[in-house]
């Protein structure tokens, strides 16, 4: 049997945590690109880039031969479910051993949860050992989503009321990650994935002030006026509204659970925030 693992979503949050972990640890990962124009890059930093994309079918059989092991991150796009099913299918033709899946925090009756839940589903029906990861609120989306306005308006705007999240670093994520793909006793477990506090959006400006040496305001925006500038944006309105329901979540107080996962699995407390904007302190400069 191969030891070659598969990491989709290379180039995203979590999935670009992965390949660098796997690296620093002396493990070749087999990294899916939608495009070999990006190869290079991912080549020097010891890489083994691969053209995969699920809306051409035909690219996933070379991808997955001789493949072990997937790390999963489906597109966030409104047919993420059957591109996934899609996936699953070649995965099984292919023999691969363990998919592990980014998933999202279970929150009952929001879309983000059904779908996610219907992926799980299709995998564990697959035969497929698995192992599920179920993230909360990343805090790179404070970097990736937020810097622009936090850079240049000392403020970051989103509809997520009072609140409190269990943000998690995505640094951890791919721990977890990591151990999943390279260490045994994971198989079949299904893991909840949060940092160790819940922070309201406002504490996380407070944080963000007293770090960066600056005042950062949050500023809770109507529902209207975010779904109008995601729809404004192009999103489809399948996602904005998926986003709106994690939102109004955030707001009920759904997403304030802690996990003990992320020390329990690697060893290691989870990272703070206070930590995360340390570390990413240039990006708000």
């Amino acid at each position: 049997m191969s030891n070659t693992i598969l990491v989709t979503g290379a180039t995203g949050n979590v999935g670009s945590q992965v390949v660098q972990q796997l690296i620093a640890s002396g493990i070749t990962s087999r990294v899916a690109v939608r495009s070999m124009n990006k190869a290079e890059t991912l080549k020097k930093a010891g890489a083994e880039p691969v053209e995969m994309d699920l809306d051409r079918p035909e690219t996933l059989a070379p991808a997955l031969t001789g493949v072990d092991k997937v790390f999963l991150v489906s597109p966030f796009v409104s047919n993420m479910v059957e591109l996934t099913d899609t996936l699953i299918e070649a995965a099984k033709q292919a023999n691969v051993q363990h998919i592990v899946k980014l998933s999202a925090l279970t929150q009952p009756g929001i879309a983000l949860s059904k779908w996610h839940g219907e992926m799980e589903n299709a995998i564990a029906s697959s035969g497929i050992p698995f192992t599920f990861l179920r993230p909360n609120g990343f805090m790179q989306n404070f970097v990736n989503a937020m810097a622009d306005s936090i850079k240049t308006d000392n403020a970051f705007y989103l509809d997520a009321g009072d609140g409190k999240v269990s943000f998690v670093d995505t640094r951890d994520i791919a721990s977890v990650a990591v151990a999943a793909l390279t260490t045994s006793g994971h198989e079949g477990q299904s893991y909840t994935i949060t940092g160790s506090e819940a922070l309201s959006h406002s504490q996380a400006a407070a944080i963000l002030s007293q770090v960066l040496g600056r005042t950062i305001n949050y500023v809770d925006v109507p529902e209207d006026a975010v779904s109008q500038a995601m729809q404004g944006a192009g999103m489809p309105e399948a996602i904005v509204n998926s986003l709106l329901e994690l939102y109004a979540s955030y707001k009920a107080g759904l997403a304030a659970e802690i996990s003990p996962v992320v020390e329990q699995v690697t060893g290691k407390k989870p990272i703070s925030f206070e930590q995360f904007v340390k570390d990413y302190a240039e990006v708000w400069q």
